[in-house]
Parts: structure tokens; sequence; C-alpha cells
């Protein structure tokens, strides 16, 4: 297990708020408890994190397909698939402060850990945010934000079988919002209310070495990782055991990660077995079983579910690109850089065109420039301040590369690029960078 590191995760959350990546949720109203909205940087990442997700995950596989269901579904779902009556937690109360805990979570049981107050006996409540469907309250259809995603896989499976002619085994990945009414939250955006998930329902056959499937899974699950720019040696496999895991699962997995508050779930897989498309049919009287043609049988699959928690998965990232070190100034002293060394891949900014001085010749040719390579990649366009400053600023957000223009360019037609982890410096011809990045891109 890693030591944790609060000074780092404050390093972080105060970079992410200052360089636009997270901000918290409802600011000048004076802000909603665990709640955080992206920002331009962070909106990039993210979509980039959720596009490599889905080219690996459904794209590339012969067996995979995607879904987007809704939020909002048929509260008839969530008593066949068991939330209703078991998505409950047990909770206490301080006498005195009045602030609420999962007595699991606590490390003393018998006082608060806030104001030393005594708790009330342990109460169970509902995970799920209720609502209600309808103009008029009263009359309204009450229904749930649903709490994962899984379900609208689920109450689809039949549709996606019949409309896509699958065979066994298949899966179907879907990216989506959920919200849970967590008593426990923080660590910035590792819990909170709403969160987006990335899902996946992996259907096989009863008769299917379903172990042998889900160790398959757990390894190609790693090399995610890699491709996102994780450290696969901070990820540590814990297996869950009987009594701790969810009511659905016969064999559960949380792959949890070094963030710097300590190891903690990133993602996790499930083996769901039969329990929601059987619960499904039982319930909904639609005959959920799949024809197996080369048996001539019927059956209702078993499930593996690989899921990860997109906002997690942010944070992960985030956390393994943050990077002090020292550099040199340009009076030939040092001074700590701060960097994100993202991958490439996920990095929110890919280009910075850096004008030398705002005076229209330079300027001119740095804007064309930047609209040349803004056709195919993330660009940001950066005249305030000296060039230092703004080299340290792009290293702050993690732009792999810096292209400056300045006086010489406009005799020798060429520009200079600046390497984010080297800090090397080359010169190249204008003509030549969409060239130039497409090979620093190439993944």
């Amino acid at each position: 297990m890693n030591k944790k590191d609060d000074s780092k995760m404050e390093k972080i959350v105060s970079l992410c708020k200052r360089r636009g990546f997270i901000f918290p949720g409802s600011e000048i109203y004076g802000g909603l408890a665990n709640s955080y909205d992206y920002g331009p940087r962070g909106v990039e990442i993210k979509n980039n994190i959720k596009n490599l997700w889905w080219k690996y995950f459904v794209q590339s596989r012969d067996d995979m397909t995607g879904l987007d269901g809704g939020i909002l579904m048929s509260p008839k779902i969530w008593e066949a698939s068991g939330h209703a009556e078991k998505f409950k937690d047990p909770l206490v109360e301080c006498k005195k402060c009045h602030h609420r805990f999962r007595p699991d979570k606590l490390a003393d049981a018998s006082k608060c850990p806030d104001c030393g107050g005594e708790f009330t006996k342990e109460k169970f409540f509902s995970g799920m945010f209720k609502t209600t469907i309808g103009p008029v309250a009263e009359e309204g259809l009450v229904s749930y934000l649903r709490p994962e995603t899984a379900q609208t896989i689920f109450v689809n499976y039949k549709n996606v079988l019949d409309s896509m002619n699958k065979k066994m085994p298949f899966g179907i990945g879907q990216m989506g919002k959920a919200f849970r009414n967590e008593i426990t939250t923080g660590n910035f955006i590792f819990r909170t209310l709403e969160f987006e998930q990335m899902e996946i329902e992996y259907f096989i056959s009863p008769t299917s070495d379903w172990n042998g499937i889900f160790e398959n899974w757990v390894d190609y699950m790693r090399g995610f990782m890699k491709i996102i720019g994780l450290d696969e040696q901070k990820m540590h496999n814990h297996e869950i055991p009987d009594e701790e895991r969810a009511f659905y699962s016969k064999r559960t997995i949380d792959m949890e990660y070094d963030f710097p508050f300590g190891q903690d779930e990133l993602w996790a897989i499930a083996y769901r077995t039969d329990h929601d498309l059987s619960n499904h049919q039982k319930h909904s009287g639609q005959d959920l079983r799949y024809f197996d043609q080369q048996t001539s049988e019927k059956y209702i699959p078993r499930v593996i579910e690989p899921t990860f928690g997109t906002d997690r998965t942010v944070l992960a990232v985030i956390s393994e690109a943050y990077c002090e070190e020292d550099a040199p100034t340009a009076d030939g002293k040092t001074e700590t850089r701060v960097v994100l060394k993202f991958d490439k891949k996920v990095a929110p900014v890919k280009i910075a065109v850096l004008p030398l001085s705002k005076k229209d010749e330079l300027s001119g040719v740095a804007k064309n420039i930047a609209g040349t390579l803004r056709q195919n990649w993330m660009v940001e366009y950066d005249e305030t301040q000296s060039i230092g400053k703004r080299y340290r600023r792009q290293d702050e957000i993690g732009t792999p590369y810096c292209v400056t223009v300045d006086f010489e360019s406009l005799e020798d037609k060429a520009v200079t690029v600046r390497d984010r982890d080297t800090m090397r410096q080359e010169r190249v011809a204008i003509t030549e960078l969409p060239g130039y990045f497409n090979n620093k891109f190439t993944y």
C-alpha cells in the first residue's frame, strides 16, 4: 500500500481549479458539497479517456457493441433488480453535531471523528435518489435516478440481441451518468453524488468457463492502464470476500490504485451470474432466454461485468502525471517546475503556439500556424507574459509540445518546437509542422 501524501493531493486540487481542469460545483452560491464541474481542460482529458476506452473495449473487438441508455427508468426495473430492497447502507448519526457516517468506514465506531460525540443506533438508508415523473408531484410516478448504468444494458439486452444478430459470448458497453446518495464522500472527485461510469456487461453461456473468462477480462482491463499512462505497479487486485460482495455477485475483484490519499478502488470486475436477466424475465414476463443454434438450447446467459469509474480514472491520470522537478532558468539558476507528464493520448492540449512577441508580424504567422494545426489537434494559442512563464503554464497543463514563433521565423520560415518532458528544442520548417506532429502523435 502506498503512503498517503496529503500535500500532493492539495496541490492537485489547487492546480485543477487554477488551470481550468475541475471547478467546485455551484461555487458562486457557496458551493454544493461533493459536486464538481469539469472546466475547459478537464473536459478534454475526460473525453480523451472516454474515447480511448470506447475504442479499446468496444470498437476494436468483434464480440462487443455499444449502447446509450436513459438515466430515468421504470421503477419496476429497480424492484426487479433488487436495488429498491437491498441497495441500502447502515448509517449512524452523531447526537452532538448531527453528522452522519457509515459505521464500516469509521476507524473508531464508538465516537464521532468530528466532535467526539456519541452515535445513535444504526439505521439503514437508501442509496438511490428518488424523483417524481409528471407535472404534479402528488400524482406523478415515483422513480429513481439510476444508481448504476448496468440495468439499462440488461433491459435492452434482448433488443440488442435481436437487432445486431450477436452470438455468445458477446458484450455491451456503455458510458453514462449514475447517482448515489452517498454518505461517505470526499477525496475530491473520487466519491461524489453524481458520477460517470464506463461499464460492460459480457454475456456467456452457463457451461462456459466463467472463471477463465473473468481472468482474461482482468488482464485486458490492465492493458487499458498502459494506453492512458497509468503505472501498472500502482494497481492492486483486491479479491472481495463473500460477506462483503454486492448482493448480485458471485465473485468480485476491486482493482485498487495508489492515489495520493491512499490505496482505493479505481475499477472493478464482478461475476453477476444470471441474477439480473432472470429477475427481469420473472418480473417483466418477457422471454429473455438466448437460443443457441449449435445446441438448440435456450438459456439465460451468465454475465461478467467490468466497470470503470470515469471520474476516478481522470483523478488517477492527473495524479500519475503530476510531477515537481528542478529546471534551469534563463539566468542559469534552477527553479521548481510543476509539470503534468500526461501520456500524449490523454493530454488536454496537444500543441501550444507561442509568438515571442505580440507584434503583428509575429502574431499573424503564429495564428496561421495555430489555425493549420488545429484542424488535426487540440491547439492553444498564448501570447501573454514572457515566453518562460508561458512555457511553465503549458507545463502545468501537460501540453506535450510548444511551438515558438520568433523574429528569425520571418527570415528562415521555421519555428522552435519544445518538448515538454525533456525541454529540448529543435528548429522545424513551418511547412513541415503537420508531418512532424503526425509522427509525434502516432499512437
